[in-house]
């Protein structure tokens, strides 16, 4: 196997011309004549005994070139790829130009990585918004975690009102037919939730057990099952049970339950402390991606759409992975949300062709200021990870290697390098909200826009509703097959 040349077919697109030489393509093409042969049936002769040239005769010379020249290629298309030194983004498209006494002359066509400038990407200028944590904000944390905790008690002395818990029968008619979907039995309900379309549970309150009552309902025009969007609905309800949420009482008994503090207060810091690290992390994110759409606005190059569309491949595969891991797969998702494969790749390709362009970008800045993934980097990752998927050191070492690994420290470093010399500004949130708050709005143009909101929800009839770096997620792969193998 040897490389002979590149030729240059168009911007960012290349032909790497390589050969396959005559002793190790005949060795080859023998084998394959050794284990195909012997299952082949040849008038005259008995199975698998046929010499080839009555073979070669019959089927045509060139009948066991193929499966030859496939085994061969893997390692001989490497081999010339590292020798080229050409940086490709995409598969070849292979071509045999020759096969004859000097062996198999071949070209691979592919698309390389383009190149790239970036300018003043030191001095961007951000804004970061800063939330101050309120005990009002807290108070609404420890509120929801006494609604996970409640105590449903059985009510029986009066109807529902907003806020019960209900117990239902439901049947549902449109245009005076029953519908898929539309039935349960022995639903629990909590009024007010929003769980089901608009109307539906203001039609219970006031109801009290054992009443039988019709709900009539109208779906949102934009409701995600088409044949029912926009139509008038009756369901038959009938009522089972009420029940109320009583909410545990606010002490130190209930941190102690909830918690691993043995008080109220110390509950209420840990709370304080976390909300303020959301805040934080999330004015990081926001932070981050104003550097970045700074970034981009500098960028220049003319990037293959080969290089975008294999990025919008691994964000599906992602996708796919994350549903996965909820119990659910792609094929599902896409069939309740009454969509398809390629409405999916045309919704995720702005996301794919931002993170391509955001990655040669840094790529680029990597490559102008030498940032590098040091050893200590590595060793640091390595351990992080370990943490992170409960393996052993040694058994993340031996999943992951360290080029796995550089990749994504580089861009991480260059990314701090990058918002290091960022011009960063600070902003109370609640300025930043009276900054953005839009003009008032008529009476009118409010009360549609509240509808709007309300009918695009695309809330279900029935019960309710129905980016990790490339190390990350190898890890984690690791980590669930090292599971899955107990």
């Amino acid at each position: 196997m040897s490389f002979k040349k590149v030729n240059e077919v168009e911007k960012n697109k290349i032909e790497i011309e390589f050969s396959i030489e005559k002793d190790a393509f005949d060795a080859q093409t023998a084998k394959v004549f050794r284990k195909k042969a012997a299952k082949m049936i040849i008038p005259g002769f008995r199975k698998g005994k046929a010499p080839r040239s009555i073979i070669e005769k019959m089927y045509g010379k060139g009948v066991f070139y193929e499966d030859a020249i496939n085994d061969l290629l893997p390692d001989a298309y490497a081999d010339a790829l590292k020798e080229s030194g050409a940086e490709v983004v995409s598969r070849p498209e292979f071509e045999v130009v020759t096969i004859d006494d000097d062996g198999v002359l071949m070209k691979a066509a592919v698309y390389t990585k383009p190149e790239v400038e970036i300018k003043d990407y030191t001095g961007i200028k951000a804004e970061k918004i800063v939330t101050a944590v309120t005990d009002e904000m807290v108070n609404d944390e420890i509120n929801r975690v006494r609604e996970r905790n409640a105590r449903l008690i059985d009510i029986t002395d009066r109807a529902a009102q907003l806020g019960d818990t209900v117990k239902i029968d439901f049947d549902g008619y449109v245009d005076g037919k029953q519908f898929e979907g539309g039935k349960g039995e022995d639903y629990s309900l909590k009024l007010g939730s929003g769980t089901f379309i608009p109307g539906f549970e203001d039609q219970i309150v006031g109801h009290s057990i054992d009443d039988s009552f019709d709900v009539n309902v109208t779906f949102p025009e934009d409701y995600g099952h088409k044949e029912l969007a926009g139509k008038p609905a009756v369901f038959k309800v009938v009522l089972h049970a009420i029940q109320f949420s009583e909410l545990p009482e606010l002490d130190d008994d209930f941190a102690v339950d909830v918690s691993d503090f043995n008080t109220l207060d110390e509950y209420k810091a840990d709370i304080k402390a976390k909300i303020s690290e959301k805040y934080e992390n999330s004015a990081n994110n926001a932070l981050e991606g104003q550097i970045i759409d700074g970034l981009l606005k500098n960028l220049t190059a003319d990037i293959p759409e080969c290089m975008i569309d294999s990025e919008v491949e691994n964000l599906i595969r992602e996708r796919d992975y994350s549903l996965r891991s909820q119990g659910l797969d792609l094929n599902t998702y896409l069939k309740y949300m009454n969509s398809t494969l390629d409405d999916m790749r045309a919704q995720l390709r702005p996301m794919a062709e931002r993170q391509v362009k955001t990655r040669l970008a840094l790529e680029k800045i990597a490559e102008i200021e030498n940032i590098k993934a040091e050893e200590a980097d590595i060793n640091a990752e390595y351990e992080k990870m370990s943490a992170q998927y409960s393996m052993e050191l040694d058994k993340v070492k031996e999943a992951l290697s360290s080029d796995a690994l550089t990749s994504d420290i580089i861009l991480r470093k260059t990314v701090d390098f990058v918002k290091s010399k960022a011009v960063i500004t600070e902003k109370n949130a609640e300025d930043a909200a009276k900054e953005s708050k839009p003009k008032s709005k008529t009476a009118k143009a409010a009360k549609t826009e509240k509808k709007d909101e309300a009918e695009g929800a695309e809330k279900t009839v029935k019960p309710r509703k129905p980016r990790k770096t490339k190390a990350e997620k190898e890890a984690e792969e690791a980590a669930n097959n090292t599971e899955e193998s107990k």
